[in-house]
């Protein structure tokens, strides 16, 4: 489950459905539920919270959704060489600036990257074995890839698209997080 930028609304996957439900976050009501396609797995909204991107495992593709009307829009496939013969995509994170969403495809390893101006792939690197967690850091320069059956996490450069190292992370890491350790600015 994913919130929307603006606190108003949850989305929320369901596999057994192949949809996502919109939650209205005051009174916990389902605003809408949105078919998108086998195993939904992860959500990943624009900053400005127009549109959701949702990966969809079995598919090979993402689900693109208007997140104001709640409707399902169109499918954005993602095709290259990996490990296996189509992308499972998995984890989403969407930088910071809305210029591109990042998708994980599990044992394809590779991090797609998406152009939500154009709604289309825009590339893909390998980043490990199964990656599925992923992350970017506020400032959009890095992103971060968990890698299950590796047992480490990659670190992107986004500028360069390469991976600039790998740590270990004990055992089969899948998710991770970026916590910003920044203090919040007061004005007086």
């Amino acid at each position: 489950m994913t919130i929307r930028p603006d606190g108003k609304v949850v989305y929320v996957t369901s596999e057994g459905d192949s949809a996502v439900f919109a939650i209205d976050t005051a009174t916990n009501k389902v605003l809408r539920r949105i078919p998108v396609g086998p195993r939904p797995r992860s959500i990943g909204f624009l900053p400005d919270g127009s549109r959701a991107y949702v990966s969809l495992e079995n598919e090979g593709a993402i689900a693109l959704i208007d997140a104001q009307q709640h409707r399902f829009l169109r499918l954005i496939r993602l095709e290259g060489q990996g490990n296996t013969p189509k992308p499972r995509p998995m984890g989403i994170a969407v930088a910071p600036d809305g210029s591109t969403v990042y998708v994980t495809t599990g044992s394809f390893g590779s991090l797609f990257f998406v152009d939500p101006a154009k709604n289309a792939a825009a590339g893909a690197m390998p980043v490990g074995q199964r990656p599925w967690g992923v992350a970017v850091l506020p400032d959009g320069k890095t992103i971060f890839t968990a890698n299950g059956p590796s047992n480490d996490v990659s670190v992107v450069d986004v500028a360069t698209r390469q991976v600039v190292k790998k740590i270990k992370a004990g055992e089969r890491p899948w998710g991770i997080a970026v916590i910003s350790l920044q203090s919040p600015v007061v004005k007086s």
